[in-house]
C-alpha cells in the first residue's frame, strides 16, 4: 500500500484578530465598513489548517502581496 500525501488538500486560514458585534450592526454594514479587531498591528497571527491552529506567525508585505512568516509551530505539529 503506497501513501501519497501530495494529493491531500488542506485549507489554510490566518486569523488576524476577532470581534463580537451585534447582528443588527453586521446587517447594516456595507462596502468600506471597518470592523475593529481585538489585536494590534504587530500582534502575532494564528495559522489554521482545516480550522485547527497549527502555527503562529507575523504578517509580511512584499510589494502588493501579503503573506505570513511562520515564527513557530504549535505543540503537536513540529
Amino acid at each position: 500500500m503506497s501513501s501519497n500525501i501530495n494529493g491531500v488538500k488542506v485549507e489554510i486560514s490566518v486569523v488576524l484578530g476577532r470581534s463580537v458585534i451585534p447582528m443588527h450592526q453586521l446587517l447594516r454594514m456595507g462596502r468600506g465598513a471597518v470592523i475593529e479587531l481585538d489585536s494590534a498591528q504587530d500582534d502575532p497571527v494564528t495559522v489554521l489548517a482545516n480550522e485547527r491552529p497549527v502555527a503562529k506567525g507575523e504578517i509580511v508585505i512584499h510589494g502588493d502581496k501579503i503573506g505570513v512568516s511562520i515564527t513557530h509551530l504549535l505543540t503537536g505539529y513540529q
